[in-house]
């Protein structure tokens, strides 16, 4: 698969550009776990919404996994014996576009997984059985050196908060509005981080 062509991005069509993605390809399966990709991130994001976080916040646990959808290595497969890096392609599609603290729980979603691991035990009991595969694949917990590194990002509490919203959208009962109710959201982050009136 060649890498996708971003040039024509712009802050005039990103959100269409995102929301495309969502309507075309959020149907797919996520990792084995009883939801698709778009039902996984929008109940992060409705988590977010319904207990009143910041619009960052909601803006980043919608997005934390678009890197499966541009992704030019493709989406994981429970058969995977090796790490895709979605999160970086996932930043790197949205970095242009938003602030940092957004593409930040992008691109840490999966450090963040392996920082809890290392920092609370009790963590890991809260993961699934496609996000323990995918964290051994990822390099299992963090070690000492890397928490210490790890602790030193500015965006560290949010992107705990992300990652918490990660593990929380994985329901298979759980009725969520569509990427078309954020859009307004995500425009008025990308427009504020690009210096547009909102």
């Amino acid at each position: 698969m060649s890498k996708p062509d971003y040039s024509t991005l712009t802050r005039d069509n990103i959100v269409a550009f995102l929301a495309d993605i969502f309507d075309r390809r959020g149907g797919e399966e996520y990792l084995g776990e009883p939801v698709t990709m778009a039902q996984h991130m929008l109940q992060g994001a409705t988590i977010a919404e319904q207990n009143g976080m910041a619009e960052d916040i909601i803006v980043s646990a919608l997005l934390h996994d678009v890197g499966h959808f541009t992704s030019e290595f493709g989406t994981y497969h429970p058969d995977d014996t090796e790490d895709r890096h979605h999160e970086d392609a996932g930043a790197e599609v949205l970095a242009p576009f938003f602030p940092s603290v957004v593409t930040d729980c992008v691109l840490y979603h999966v450090a963040a997984k392996r920082y809890l691991c290392a920092t609370k035990p009790e963590y890991f009991n809260r993961l699934s059985e496609a996000s323990v595969h995918t964290l051994n694949l990822q390099g299992g917990p963090m070690s000492p050196e890397e928490v210490t590194e790890f602790q030193q990002n500015p965006n560290l509490e949010k992107i705990i908060q992300v990652r918490y919203l990660d593990e929380a959208g994985k329901r298979d009962d759980m009725e969520t509005p569509d990427f078309h109710h954020f859009a307004p959201m995500v425009q008025r982050i990308v427009d504020s981080h690009m210096g547009m009136p909102s």
